[in-house]
């Protein structure tokens, strides 16, 4: 009956018994707790052992150890750099513009290969013949080719082009030459950083408002429309912070000036050469992985939302991607440690990165250990975001049971 208490004699019945550990090699919990004190002993000592070798080692050589050196001038001439820098600055400095200049490949490369990648995803399913095929060939020729094969290619027809003066010219203020690529920029003024800022507030707020809007609907049920907040925080508050300030809105054109091409938005050939590789070889990886996401989304997913008369752009955006996001993401994750590990290449172009400033810091210096140790924790960290954030966004997207 539901009221009737349980028989305390059945319940300690029911109970499994514990079991002693006893102090015998037979037993499997002593076992499994000696072993367990002796694998956290050995690699103790094998910690204790290469320190102190380490440290033995230095004070033989008489090299001094520890970061005061960053502080010293650097004398480090720098060719590409997002903040201000001169050889006279300190070595803290040129390891903070490696560090920019390793985040400019990654985050640019990430953004640009996610977009190939998923394009010529769709594309290998196209019912088109010859586009499948294309893009076919491109995922097996691209992925099996060394990347710094593929670096050393691009770098050496970006190298094979003509001078500034026989610069092609595709497209007005374009410009590609063996000095890189000149586009069109926007001269940056203080009111364009406001209006920035007040982009990023808007988005946050977009965000809040998105979800105070799900939660009333789904307390009455009655939904609500996002999107006009969204254009007012996203559109009409930079635009309005922007012209409050002034409005300024200057582009700086590249033009032919003497022997060389002037203004603008310069690409290097290293950079240039640098992102084009990793975004086409790491597109590639990318490719196979949005078509095995698609192919993960059952038939009849297909089936349903044609029978509801939707066209093919639409199931794919609004029904099959979605659910393919689930499979897709985890594999994507990896592919974006890939591209940033694998910038780490860019010396082998002349591109002055994190690795090649530390290692020519830890050259003039000799502070070999302390230069490993920046690398390994600049990668480590900018690594460790980026799983945290796509493990964020995949916990974001994935299914909740009820």
């Amino acid at each position: 009956m539901s009221g009737a208490t349980a028989d305390p004699r059945l319940a300690a019945a029911r109970a499994v018994p514990k079991k002693r550990m006893r102090l015998s090699w037979s037993d499997p919990a002593l076992r499994g707790i000696v072993w367990q004190v002796v694998i956290v002993a050995l690699v103790v000592l094998g910690i204790w052992w290469l320190v102190s070798n380490t440290r033995h080692n230095l004070e033989v050589r008489r090299i001094a150890t520890g970061f005061g050196f960053l502080w010293r001038e650097a004398g480090l001439p720098i060719g590409e750099h997002l903040i201000d820098y001169s050889p006279t600055d300190t070595y803290f400095r040129a390891l903070l513009v490696g560090v920019l200049n390793t985040l400019r490949v990654a985050i640019v490369g990430i953004v640009l290969a996610t977009i190939l990648g998923t394009l010529i995803g769709v594309a290998r399913l196209s019912k088109n013949w010859l586009l499948a095929k294309l893009s076919a060939v491109y995922v097996e020729v691209l992925r099996d080719l060394p990347l710094l094969l593929q670096l050393l290619f691009w770098y050496a027809m970006l190298q094979g082009l003509p001078g500034p003066r026989q610069a092609l010219h595709p497209a007005e203020g374009v410009y590609l030459s063996n000095r890189g690529l000149k586009l069109p920029g926007l001269v940056w003024e203080p009111a364009h950083g406001w209006a920035l800022a007040a982009f990023l507030i808007g988005l946050v707020a977009t965000y809040f408002y998105r979800r105070s809007a799900l939660a009333k609907q789904m307390a009455d049920g009655r939904p609500r429309p996002v999107w006009p907040a969204a254009l007012g925080f996203l559109v009409v508050l930079p635009v309005a912070v922007w012209a409050a300030l002034g409005a300024p809105w200057t582009v700086d054109w590249p033009a032919l000036r003497g022997f060389n091409i002037q203004g603008g938005l310069t690409l290097s050939p290293e950079y240039f050469a640098l992102l084009l590789g990793l975004v086409l070889y790491t597109a590639a990886f990318i490719a196979e992985i949005v078509r095995s996401g698609i192919m993960a989304v059952q038939l009849g997913q297909w089936e349903a939302a044609q029978a509801l008369g939707l066209r093919p752009g639409q199931v794919l955006r609004r029904i099959v991607l979605p659910q393919a996001l689930r499979v897709i993401i985890p594999p994507m994750t990896s592919q974006y440690l890939n591209l940033t590990k694998n910038s780490s290449l860019a010396v082998a172009i002349g591109y002055q990165d994190i690795v090649s400033i530390a290692n020519t810091t830890l050259n003039q210096t000799g502070q070999a250990i302390e230069g490993v140790a920046i690398i390994m924790g600049v990668y480590l960290t900018i690594s460790l975001s980026i799983s945290l954030f796509m493990n964020w966004y995949n916990k974001r997207i994935a299914l909740v049971e009820r």
